[in-house]
This record gives C-alpha cells, structure tokens and sequence, in this order.
C-alpha cells in the first residue's frame, strides 16, 4: 500500500481520483494549495505525487522543481494540453504527464506502473562489487561498508535515479544541491571525484564531454 499526495484545487476531480486510489488499495492525502505542498511532504513523505499544474499559490512546474530533489515520482495531470508544457513538465523531471479530461482507470494504471518501477529500483542499487540502500543510506564496496557525506550520498542518489541519462552540471547542483542553490559547477566536478575514488567507480560514472556525468550501467 502506498500513500499518494493528490494536489489538486478542484474539489471534485481531486475526490475522484482520492476514490480510485483508494480502490486500487492505497491511502491518499489531498492537498489543495500549492503552497502547502512543501510542509505536507516534509510531514509524511508520499510515495508518489498527483500534480496538477494550475494551483492557487506555487503553481505545479514551480512545485516540480523543488520536489525533484527529493526523489518522489510525480505524475502530472492537468488540463494545460500544448505539447510544449507536456515537454516542460517532463523535462523538470516528472514520470508522466496526463491531460484533462482524464480517464480514472487509466491514471490508476499509470499510477501502478510509476510505483511498480521506483519499488522494484529505489532500495537497493548494486554494480558489481558495490551496494547501495537508498532508504538506509548505507553503501558497502565488496562487503565493506564506505562513509559518505550526506551530500556525496545525495549526489549519487540522483546518478542512480537516472543511471544511462547524461546530466549536465547544472542540473545535477539543481537536483542534488537544490533549486536555489547558489555554488558553481566545480562543486560537482570535486564531488564527482570523490565518489569515483570512494567507489571504484571511475569506469562506471563517465564525463560527458562539455556537459557534465552519466552512471554508465548495463542495460
């Protein structure tokens, strides 16, 4: 069972999409301002969120940037239908992007295939002789276990979430650092370093020639 964050200012949609959620047997939070989001998230961590785009507050696309960081699927669903928001929505890193009027069986679908893919790869991550527990925090190199900072262990959070994608250096500092982080690019070349040397890894996480770093891992 999963707890799903629905945010959604009309009463009536975010109702019917609360009820089959729930008849697909998890829990969900409705949350109606987009400004409420944050404080909602930090309270109870969701395991997938519901967003619509059009809120009173932060708007959905502004949301998408800060939760991005933290690594929870989100799913938009709303009624803005131009293929350039469907690209901008996806490009901010979201799973899907679902246009109103909406099928319920079909979000309920997309919602089971979003969450039946972060179960099956966001515990345990393992390249050879290394393991990762996501949820633990703990990293072992060939049984032993490896010490982290908090931010090394964020930056390759973010690499194994999107293992085989190229990232440049700046959305790595946006999605490890944060939206607002104010540091330079360097930063991730230093920490880059570091994992590599920690990790055994400097096969495995390759330097994408005047763009940034991708985790190289077989398919």
């Amino acid at each position: 069972m999963a707890l799903i964050l629905i945010v959604e200012d009309e009463e009536a949609i975010a109702g019917l999409v609360k009820i089959h959620v729930e008849i697909a047997g998890h829990r969900a939070v409705i949350v109606q301002e987009g400004n409420e989001v944050m404080g909602v998230i930090a309270g109870n961590r969701p395991d997938l969120i519901v967003l619509d785009v059009m809120l009173p507050g932060q708007d959905g696309f502004s949301l998408m940037r800060r939760i991005g960081p933290t690594g929870i699927p989100v799913i938009f669903l709303t009624a803005k239908d131009r293929l350039d928001d469907k690209i901008s929505g996806l490009k901010l890193g979201a799973d899907d992007y679902i246009v109103k009027p909406f099928s319920a069986v079909e979000l309920t679908a997309r919602i089971e295939t979003v969450l039946r893919r972060y179960q099956a790869n966001s515990r345990t991550f393992v390249l050879g002789g290394l393991e990762v527990k996501l949820e633990e925090h703990r990293v072992t190199l060939h049984g032993n276990e490896v010490e982290l900072t908090a931010q090394e262990f964020e930056l390759l959070r973010i690499l194994v979430r999107h293992k085989n994608i190229a990232l440049s250096r700046d959305k790595l500092l946006e999605l490890a650092w944060g939206f607002d982080y104010g540091g330079e690019t360097r930063t991730v070349d230093v920490h880059i370093q570091r994992l590599r040397k920690k990790l055994n890894m400097e096969e495995s996480i390759k330097t994408v020639y005047k763009l940034g770093y991708r985790l190289e891992v077989p398919r």
